[in-house]
This record gives C-alpha cells, structure tokens and sequence, in this order.
C-alpha cells in the first residue's frame, strides 16, 4: 500500500483527502506544519507528499528545499505562473491549484507514483548516449568507460535521475552528501566542472548545464 503524506493545515481539507486517498486505497498520515513536516518524514518514509505552501512554522517553499528522493505535489491556491515555474525548478513534480478537481489529483498521483516506480526498479540510467549502471556504478559514452570520483558520480546520478528538471546547489549539496559527506558549497563547481570535462573529452559534448542563479541540469540537444 502506498503510504501519502498530506501536509496542509486546513482541517478540512485533511479530512477530504484523507477520505478520497483511503477510498483510493492509499494509507495517509497528516502534517499541519513545515516543521511537522521534516520530523515526520524519516520516520514514515511517504512514497508522495501533498505540500500546501502557506503554513505555519516552515513553508511550503522552504521544506521542499529540504526534500530528498521523494515525488512532492505542491496544492496551493497561489495561482502566479512565475511562482509555479519556481516551484516545478526547485524539486517539485507537479503543482496543482485549489480548489482542484478530485479526480484529475488522483490521476497526477497515480502518474507520479509510476513514474517513481519505474525510476526505482530501473538499474540502469540513460541520457542521450550515456549510460549509467547503478549496480556496477560505472558510467560510459557510446561503451567508454569514464572514470570518475565517487563525487563526480554522485552528482551525474542526480542529474541523470531527474534529467528535465534544474537541481539547485542546495539539494545536490543534501543529496550527494549520503555518499560524499566530505563535498562542501565551495568545492562544488569544482567537481561539477571537472565531471563536465570528462563527459566532453569523450565524445566533444556538452551534456551538463548551469541554469544561471539556479543550479545544473542535463543538457538536452
């Protein structure tokens, strides 16, 4: 059973979804605070969060910044497209306005839901000709092998994870930390300008690129 984390303190919009997910057959559990939020979420392990954004404590904004390798649905009656794009580049997967039709929320999280499913059972990524082996954890151009630190590969697998979306410096810093604890904000551009290089000696390419003030995200042609 999928396990959906809504946060939101609207009393009775937590009652309303909880009995549309639960009819859906998702298990649910509420937040009504950011910080609810963050205490909660190592310890249930949700495979999706419902994220309002105006909260007390933490923002909405500010606990996706915090989020790790797990699908968020912004649902917010903030209807600016600038702020939905901002939203969308900094890690969430979709955003929904309220009010919302029920049954187009329940199709957006089946869509994610698979979509997630399908990242976690795939063992190995691919963008255009690269080609990530998570098992192995080598990395190859058109069957070349291209060496790289464990930092350099940690970065890659994020960026490959996600290939459309921009990461911003602070979530790849809170990711690749699970296995490079040692790479700090200044060296940084450091590891991810000598990944480049590496990847562009190959086959004269650029596949990694930085979004001015925003972070790095997977060259598309």
């Amino acid at each position: 059973m999928k396990h959906i984390l809504i946060v939101d303190d609207d009393v009775h919009i937590n009652q309303m979804l909880e009995e549309v997910l639960t009819s859906a057959g998702y298990k649910v559990t509420h937040a009504y605070s950011g910080t609810e939020a963050l205490l909660l979420i190592p310890s249930i392990k949700p495979d999706l969060i419902l994220l309002d954004l105006m909260l007390p404590g933490l923002s909405g904004e500010e606990i996706i910044d915090k989020i790790a390798h797990i699908p968020v649905i912004v649902i917010s009656a903030k209807i600016d497209t600038k702020n939905k794009i901002a939203l969308l580049l900094n890690g969430a997967v979709d955003y929904v306005t309220k009010p919302f039709d029920v049954d187009e929320l329940l199709a957006r999280i089946v869509a994610q839901l698979r979509h997630s499913q399908t990242n976690s059972i795939n063992s190995v990524l691919e963008h255009e000709d690269i080609r990530l082996d998570l098992n192995t954890r080598t990395v190859s151009i058109k069957n070349i092998e291209v060496k790289l630190t464990k930092t350099e590969y940690a970065i890659l697998k994020i960026l490959m994870e996600n290939p459309k979306q921009v990461i911003t410096k602070n979530i790849l810093l809170e990711r690749i930390s699970e296995e490079t604890p040692d790479c700090m904000e200044s060296s940084l551009r450091v590891h991810i300008s000598n990944l480049r290089k590496k990847l562009r000696d190959i086959s004269d390419k650029e596949y990694i690129e930085a979004v001015w003030g925003i972070g790095f995200k997977m060259a598309e042609e």
